[in-house]
């Protein structure tokens, strides 16, 4: 059963979204208070879920103007947060929990007297019992706006264009209510990347031989089959997905490229892939009833010839992208993400860098870094371009 609290249910989308201003943590004794200062007053509801055991504050259309670092750290009770668009027409803020905890009391006061609207949750403990007795989706609860769905199996075989439009998707790591990667100046990964992607797709674009499908061309959360889905619903040749994640190590650094395989390559492919798959859990994506996206025979054996390609683009890639920044050790890693695991199209995930790194991040937040990468990933593409297009015409 989910814990609904606070207003019955949530408004539609406003003319002009409510702005919020500032977020808060407070640790008292007996509490953790959380406040969310707004321009005005809003709808929402609570709900608590469990593995890991997080509070989800859902609200109508938010524009969000918080503190550059808000979330980053907690206090008493609760670990971290996150905030940002969630689906059309709502957001969410997601409190993780250090221990099993319940909102004991909520409510919202008006804008008065020069203070802006504040919305507060009284979080107090609670044991694991009553926790998971009470943790669960709402009836009307969902994730990110559908993409099509497609047959698994028809449609599991490599696409060939045969019309000289080859179709490139591109896939902007993260967004919205989930920030991916934090600087430690407090840069967004979900941003550099939709920065990066929409280079990327502006050099794509200007050679005329290109059509580039996005998977997010905002700041929107996206489950992670849904990116999967958006690329396959749009037919496309390839899929390039960007991240620029953090790492325990600050020392890592430079850029690095993966294709799939089940098995992580090193330590730091499974830090990453451990981190990256589980983008929908930590954000509030109800994950009951999900198939494998790779589960028969047939799919499998599609899948060999896709994976064979991605590897070819990673080899063309990584030239280009070490003349740009520079190379992680065994640039070309290993890891099962959700992201990669189309059977018909191949695809890579490539890390810019690590928000980790003070160098890294650096690059990742200049415009003139950004755009030197896009055109270093367009050269690849073009030479892999070249590549299919012989081997369609030669068969080998």
């Amino acid at each position: 059963m989910a814990v609904c609290l606070g207003m019955a249910g949530l408004s539609g989308t406003a003319v002009a979204a409510p702005v919020a201003t500032n977020a808060r943590l407070g640790e008292h004794p007996e509490h953790t208070r959380f406040v969310l200062e707004l321009t005005e007053t809003v709808d929402y509801r609570i709900f608590t879920l469990a593995e890991p055991n997080r509070i989800v504050l859902e609200l109508p259309d938010i524009e969000w103007r918080l503190q550059a670092k808000a979330g980053i750290k907690g206090a008493g009770l609760v670990t971290s947060y996150r905030y940002g668009p969630f689906r059309k027409g709502r957001s969410r803020v997601v409190l993780d929990l250090a221990s099993p905890a319940k909102v004991d009391a909520n409510f919202i006061m008006p804008p008065e007297d020069g203070k802006p609207a504040r919305l507060v949750l009284d979080i107090v403990p609670t044991d694991e019992i009553a926790f998971l007795a009470t943790a669960g989706w709402p009836d009307d609860a969902a994730g990110a706006e559908p993409v099509p769905p497609i047959d698994p199996v028809e449609e599991a075989k490599p696409v060939d264009n045969k019309d000289g439009v080859f179709i490139i998707a591109l896939d902007a790591g993260h967004g919205g209510v989930d920030p991916g990667a934090t600087g430690a100046s407090g840069t967004l990964e979900k941003d550099v990347v939709l920065a990066t992607v929409e280079a990327l797709k502006t050099e794509l674009e200007a050679r005329g031989n290109y059509k580039v499908v996005l998977t997010r061309g905002d700041d929107n959360f996206i489950t992670l089959k849904d990116r999967v889905r958006a690329g396959r619903a749009g037919k496309a040749d390839l899929f390039i997905s960007l991240h620029a994640d953090s790492v325990s190590d600050a020392s890592v650094h430079g850029a690095s490229i993966y294709t799939l395989s089940e098995t992580a390559s090193d330590s730091v492919a499974a830090e990453l892939e451990e981190s990256e798959n589980a983008s929908d859990i930590i954000s509030g994506v109800d994950l009951s009833g999900e198939n494998d996206e790779v589960s028969t025979i047939l799919i499998d054996l599609a899948q060999r010839e896709t994976k064979n390609r991605a590897s070819v683009f990673a080899q063309m890639v990584l030239p280009e992208l070490d003349k740009q920044t520079g190379l992680i050790s065994k640039p070309h890693r290993f890891a099962g993400f959700r992201v990669l695991k189309a059977p018909d199209v191949p695809s890579v995930l490539i890390e810019l860098g690590f928000l980790s790194n003070v160098t890294d991040e650096e690059r990742l937040t200049s415009p003139k870094w950004r755009k030197g990468a896009a055109r270093a990933i367009a050269r690849a593409v073009d030479d892999y371009y070249a590549h299919m297009s012989s081997v369609a015409e030669t068969g080998h």
